[in-house]
């Protein structure tokens, strides 16, 4: 460990007992969030601190077993003190890249739940069927991990398939783990349809939403144009009879947002928001992302949706996710929820990527 890093991680353990006394002093009655950001500042340097003591702990070890093997005559005893010394120092450099990971400036949103939303792309209707395929896959993966799932808009298509799916998956840290999920999932096989066996390939768009509270913007009513009108089934044939759909638009940022699944139009306009924020609060991120990474080689964690990110291969039973070079040949286990290997492999690769921008 260099000095430069030495030096940092003394001044954070040093500050640990007053942000201690800092939390302590807020009364969480009056102050909810401004306990909470405290007590997340309080458990993220505290996790600094334990790494940091484990670093000296594992570096005092070898100094006394080195201090043994220069004392000592017997032979045998000298070889035990030198397998101690040689596993000490085959600890050191994962600890210390694991400090350097935990010294990251954190993303904010990493803690939210998220709104994710899953629309066809090229393919036309095996494009829209890929989609309904793609919220069986989150879901499943949502199950394993005992997330929540909440389905807010399932909007079919004509032929089996869903022309916009919109759910919310909720739990600590699902941001953290989902966000890499953002962008195009392409997918080649020979669709139901396809008379003469000929592989076809679709696209559907994944967007994954950090959660916004109503405390996370300031959303100013004359900022809104609320339109409602009738809510249309597939084919546009008429589902309502009432004027229960809605449709938000944000004037300063032309963004627009419908619901029409519920019955009532307050739970439509309700549900509208909740996307707009989620929405809102992903450009600002992105907007600040930008600007941090302007003088960067490549942006971190663009999420860029037009990219193809990931290929779903039915005729070799492979998946290939194309920002690690990683292939599994399991293409039934991954649709049925088995994604873990791509979330830790795009976890790890993101923190390269930063701990590289940072040491440039």
């Amino acid at each position: 460990m260099d000095n430069s890093l030495h030096e940092k991680l003394k001044a954070i353990e040093n500050s640990l007992p007053e942000i201690e006394k800092q939390l302590s002093e807020i009364d969480i009655s009056k102050d909810q969030k401004g306990y909470a950001e405290m007590a997340k500042k309080h458990s993220d340097v505290s996790i600094i601190v334990d790494l940091f003591n484990e670093w000296k702990k594992i570096t005092s070890e070898i100094e006394d077993a080195v201090e043994l093997i220069n004392s000592e005559e017997d032979e045998d005893m000298k070889s035990e003190f030198e397998s101690i010394v040689t596993e000490n120092k085959n600890k050191l450099d994962p600890l210390v890249q694991k400090i350097k990971v935990s010294l990251l400036p954190k993303d904010p949103l990493d803690e939210k739940d998220v709104l994710v939303e899953i629309r066809p792309g090229a393919g036309g209707e095996e494009a829209a069927i890929w989609v309904g395929d793609l919220y069986k896959m989150y879901t499943r993966f949502a199950e394993r991990n005992a997330w929540n799932v909440e389905p807010i808009e399932l909007t079919a298509s004509d032929q089996g398939g869903y022309s916009k799916i919109i759910f919310a998956i909720k739990s600590k840290g699902v941001f953290s783990k989902l966000k890499f999920e953002a962008g195009a999932h392409r997918v080649q096989r020979i669709p139901k349809t396809e008379s003469q066996g000929r592989v076809h390939t679709s696209i559907a768009t994944v967007a994954v939403l950090p959660e916004a509270e109503e405390v996370d913007l300031n959303i100013v009513d004359s900022d809104l144009k609320i339109d409602v009108y009738r809510s249309s089934g597939p084919g546009g044939q008429s589902v309502n009879t009432t004027d229960s759909a809605v449709r938000i638009t944000h004037i300063p940022t032309g963004l627009v947002v419908t619901s029409q699944d519920e019955k009532s139009q307050l739970k439509n306009k309700n549900q509208a928001m909740r996307i707009l924020r989620a929405r809102l609060l992903k450009a600002e991120q992105d907007k600040a992302a930008a600007e941090r990474a302007k003088d960067r080689k490549e942006q971190v964690g663009s999420g860029e949706r037009s990219d193809k990110i990931r290929t779903y291969n039915y005729k070799d039973n492979r998946v290939s996710d194309h920002r690690i070079n990683l292939t599994l040949k399991k293409l039934d286990q991954v649709l049925d929820g088995d994604l873990e290997e791509f979330v830790v492999g795009l976890i790890a690769d993101n923190e390269a990527s930063r701990l590289a921008n940072l040491e440039e």
